[in-house]
């Protein structure tokens, strides 16, 4: 009933465990399937190990996170072996996140992690100076896909920066590149200053927002981007409940990527599984329905 298929890849459910939320190792991301995902998308993973930016990295608030993490990981070298780990323990689909500075650096990581099914290509992390560049650039970025998919034979997807001056043209650019879907959005640039001290909290200083405040601006760029794209949206952003999910895929989003939430509940997707089947049994409606409904009502 929830099954979904997105740029070939099939998906027992339309519900993805999102980039840095327990995807750093083949375990973590084994458990996230068994608690409900219908896939997984691991860290982002650079050419080399990177440790990331200083403490303090992440700062909750009422409505949401920010978090200035600077995409530590081991490498593309070490982290291939836990893409095999979870090949070997789980037939859910496996998403790639993938950056680099340049179209070089992100062709030699996809190459590396061949065996995953399919790759997210990180152009649009706020507090990364190697993704920030290039988060508004739409020459760049098409050099990147074209370098990744001749590179490899899986779905490659173009995770989108909600910072820029038109999310539709950098997803066109994408497009226009040969990308098989876009995922929007990535996080917010933003702050938060001690008023006792007036010093920045993260060591960074500018971070990215995440959780519930951000999902009417994931809306908005999907809602925009269905618009005028012919490839997939995944939507992400701000998702907690069934009807956060429901939302998206109204304005747009053929599946949905969970994150921030996932940090409080790991039970998240079977609870938004069940409500998503209760919803579309109510509206007698088949899930691919759902997608873009709201441009056709």
């Amino acid at each position: 009933m929830l099954e979904v298929e997105v740029s070939g890849l099939k998906f027992e459910n339309p519900l993805i465990l999102a980039s840095g939320v327990l995807g750093m190792s083949a375990s973590s991301m084994i458990s996230a399937v068994k608690f409900g995902a219908g896939g997984v998308v691991t860290k982002s993973i650079g050419v080399r190990a990177r440790e990331g930016h200083p403490m303090p990295c992440v700062v909750e608030l009422p409505f949401g996170l920010i978090n200035a993490m600077g995409l530590p990981n081991p490498g593309c070298e070490e982290f291939k072996e836990e893409i095999k780990k979870f090949k070997e323990n789980c037939d859910a689909p496996i998403i790639a996140s993938i950056f680099g500075g340049d179209p070089s650096e992100v062709r030699e990581v996809a190459r590396t992690l061949r065996d995953a099914d399919g790759f997210e290509i990180n152009v649009s992390c706020p507090h990364s100076d190697v993704t920030k560049k290039l988060e508004d650039d739409e020459e760049m970025i098409g050099d990147i896909v074209r370098e990744v998919k001749k590179a490899v034979d899986s779905p490659v997807w173009v995770k989108l920066s909600p910072n820029v001056s038109s999310i539709v043209e950098i997803g066109l650019a994408a497009q226009e590149a040969g990308a098989d879907a876009v995922v929007a959005i990535n996080t917010l640039r933003a702050m938060i200053i001690d008023v006792e001290t007036g010093v920045p909290i993260l060591g960074n200083r500018i971070g990215g927002l995440s959780g519930s405040c951000i999902k009417p601006v994931a809306v908005r760029c999907i809602y925009e981007l269905y618009e005028t794209l012919e490839i997939p949206i995944i939507g992400v952003g701000g998702v907690t409940s069934w009807k956060d999910a429901v939302e998206m895929m109204l304005a747009g989003a053929s599946a949905i990527e969970i994150g921030t939430a996932v940090m409080k509940d790991v039970r998240i997707f079977e609870k938004i599984k069940a409500g998503l089947k209760e919803y579309l049994t109510k509206k007698n409606l088949k899930i691919e329905e759902l997608v873009g409904r709201a441009h056709r009502v």
